[in-house]
């Protein structure tokens, strides 16, 4: 499609939008130019989703104009925008569970033939873009049998199989692995060197350098600024997007009990699963390690009880060295009273009840030593008292968890744990979604937990994580545990020597 002579393929003036009396954009100006890659970073609030939703037609601006390829456009919804050519690849999810594949990349846009649907067509085309965007499922395959990350890489084909002018991209590498990551980085030039422009939202500061030309910074809702990327470093952009200098991202390590606080012994996952054994010491952070889908997730999730294992022989031991048998055959809520709190990737579906207040997700943690059909106690002050530690950014704890940012929403899933008086916490993908502000309070909220005797397990997927976060790290390789090292001499080479290395290794012991 046309550009203008300037190039500019979408441009948004002085545009507003107001909440209540919250102003979650105000006066934001900017220009894409066609064929670039515009980041749009800023802390969780910082109103980049807004933003987007103004651009994409999910919300309509109270003020300011929107322009594309140099024509006023007014958009009264995401349909309406894609007819003008703005295709959004959107954070949340929007495929229908009980679609195929094929039926979600061409929902009301399916190919026709004589006026009836071209189902032929359809799944010829659909097995072209998802080829091109790294996917290989069945177009055929319910959009329910997809695993997260495929969930993801669907979305991002249903934008470009629109085959628009401008894209937006609002965290598209949430949910990918490496590998993923770098099919759609190849996208990206391949879209660019075809005259697209790009709007790439997403928390990982390294993405920004690697796909962006231009970025602009937004914080409370106003623009603090639009450069090129090269003018910038890392600490350049944090410092921009929290408005301090982010010194260290990590805290301090600090030194291990030689106590065991979990024993793991013989944990065979599910069938046909290989058995694997780990010692977890009080007030460690431990780092599981890997490429996506190499066990990690069901070693965890099998740990905790949220999913059955085949069979496992788990002792946990208190502060006192008291011994606990641990049989995550029975569940979840045997781990949970035995003291063991889980948190999943997936925090909207699994773990919180976006629909009830931070109040009601807090104090949930307070039933677990509760006998059946006792009245659950009302602890406001308690609640208020943890939000408060938590650093918890919200207007009170009876606002609703689903309206609150992706940090803050994680910080509730801990605050539910802490509440709940566990000493060791599981978790999957600590940070994901979350900006860099709320990365460092989270990762120090976590060593406050271990640094006061409590125990963490952390599967994730950023090396860079992994490594200034835990004490120890495993890494894990079709299934097996095959390499150990100290969170402090671990590397990202070393740790995808061993997640990618072909020979078959021993199991580490420990």
């Amino acid at each position: 499609m046309a550009t203008t002579a300037a190039g500019t393929a979408i441009e948004a003036r002085a545009l507003c939008k107001s909440f209540g009396p919250t102003k979650a954009v105000a006066d934001v100006s900017l220009a894409v130019r066609a064929g670039s890659v515009h980041a749009v970073t800023g802390e969780n609030g910082a109103g980049k989703s807004t933003l987007m939703k103004l651009l994409a037609g999910v919300e309509r601006p109270d003020s300011g104009e929107l322009l594309v390829r140099g024509e006023r456009a007014s958009f009264a919804n995401p349909r309406d925008a894609l007819v003008r050519g703005v295709s959004t690849v959107f954070q949340e999810f929007t495929l229908l569970p009980n679609l195929t594949v094929a039926e979600n990349l061409y929902l009301g846009r399916e190919p026709l033939a004589r006026g009836a649907l071209d189902a032929r067509k359809m799944t010829a085309d659909a097995s072209a873009v998802l080829e091109r965007v790294g996917l290989a499922v069945s177009p055929d395959r319910l959009a329910s049998r997809l695993t997260i990350p495929q969930q993801q890489l669907v979305e991002i084909a249903k934008g470009v199989s629109a085959d628009a002018s401008v894209f937006i991209f609002d965290e598209p590498t949430a949910t990918l692995n490496n590998a993923e990551v770098d099919t759609l980085g190849a996208l990206i030039d391949d879209l660019r060197s075809r005259g697209k422009a790009i709007l790439y939202i997403s928390h990982r500061l390294e993405e920004i350098f690697r796909f962006c030309d231009t970025v602009t910074v937004l914080k409370d809702g106003r623009l603090v600024t639009t450069v090129p990327t090269a003018t910038l470093c890392e600490t350049d952009l944090v410092t921009l997007m929290v408005g301090r200098p982010v010194h260290d991202l990590f805290p301090p390590r600090s030194t291990i009990a030689p106590a065991v606080a979990l024993d793991v012994r013989k944990l065979v996952p599910g069938p046909g699963r290989p058995e694997v054994s780990f010692a977890l010491h009080a007030g460690e952070i431990l780092g599981i390690a890997g490429l996506e889908g190499q066990g990690q997730r069901e070693i965890l999730r099998s740990l905790t009880g949220v999913v059955k294992p085949e069979s496992s022989d788990i002792e946990k031991r208190d502060a006192n060295g008291n011994a606990t048998r641990l049989d995550p055959r029975h569940g979840p809520t045997a781990a949970v009273v035995a003291g063991i709190g889980f948190v999943p990737e997936d925090r909207k579906t699994e773990g919180l009840y976006l629909d009830l207040t931070i109040y009601d997700n807090v104090a949930l943690g307070r039933l677990k030593a509760l006998p059946l059909f006792s009245l659950a106690p009302r602890v406001a002050t308690f609640v208020e008292a943890i939000a408060a530690r938590m650093k918890l950014r919200a207007e009170s704890i009876k606002q609703n968890v689903g309206s609150l940012s992706g940090g803050n929403q994680q910080k509730v899933m801990l605050a539910r744990w802490f509440a709940a008086g566990v000493d060791v916490l599981a978790i999957e993908q600590p940070t994901r979604g979350v900006d860099v502000g709320a990365k460092a309070e989270i990762y120090g909220l976590l060593r406050e937990f271990a640094n006061e005797g409590g125990s963490v397990i952390v599967a994730s997927s950023e090396l860079t994580e992994i490594i200034g976060l835990c004490d120890r790290v495993l890494v894990v390789r079709g299934g097996r545990f095959v390499a150990e090292m100290r969170g402090a001499d671990a590397t990202e080479e070393g740790l995808l020597e061993h997640a990618l290395d072909a020979l078959e290794r021993e199991p580490a012991v420990t």
